[in-house]
């Protein structure tokens, strides 16, 4: 798929107007907003990033809010692939291990911004972003619920005591990955963020 980076020629120029890859400009859109969140990226930043003008944004993506969301689903697709693997660990403690690794990777990597895209939008968005607020926490209402339910079947499969509550050690287990992602977005190390994700895993409930 191409999209005309220009709804159209300039008078004085003749031919079809330049094409521009969607997939690039949508990656290059992804990186403004994790670095900078939803109401911190401007439009100005955002068609100098994907090197189209502002016209191409909307004939192709929509409004701002709509690029926000298909980067969004971008994210979730490519740097948030580790939640799916880390639902297939064989125990829960290993699904927990997974995803604080994996958000620690993703979250203060070398060569994307640090921090989480959604947690960096819900933190600084004001009242007129409210339905980017309630889409992002949608998003990860939804993840927690997955989390949930395989922690619902490590307790029925003995993997985890029935004194625990797996919604209460998934909504645990999410407070500190979004602890993580705003630390690593404050410039902490990978090194000290593996200092929680220990221990937390050494006061893992465990029969």
């Amino acid at each position: 798929m191409k999209c005309s980076a220009s709804t159209a020629a300039p008078p004085s120029v003749r031919g079809r107007p330049r094409e521009f890859d969607p997939d690039e400009a949508l990656a290059a859109a992804l990186r403004v907003f994790w670095a900078r969140g939803y109401e911190g990226a401007s439009m100005a930043e955002l068609t100098e990033a994907m090197g189209i003008t502002k016209p191409s944004l909307y004939a192709c993506f929509g409004n701002k809010e709509a690029l926000f969301k298909k980067a969004l689903d971008l994210y979730e697709r490519d740097k948030l692939a580790y939640i799916g693997k880390a639902l297939e660990a064989p125990t829960a403690r290993g699904v927990a291990e997974r995803l604080l690794n994996g958000a620690v990777a993703t979250h203060c990597g070398d060569s994307d911004p640090h921090g989480c895209l959604g947690v960096i939008s819900t933190v600084v968005c004001a009242a007129e972003a409210d339905s980017i607020r309630a889409d992002v926490i949608k998003r990860r209402a939804s993840s927690e619920a997955a989390v949930v339910k395989r922690f619902e079947q490590a307790r029925r499969d003995g993997d985890l005591p029935d004194s625990v509550c797996p919604t209460k050690l998934a909504s645990c287990l999410t407070t500190l990955l979004q602890g993580l992602a705003v630390k690593a977005q404050g410039g902490a190390q990978p090194e000290e963020l593996q200092g929680s994700i220990d221990t937390f895993l050494a006061m893992w409930p465990g029969r």
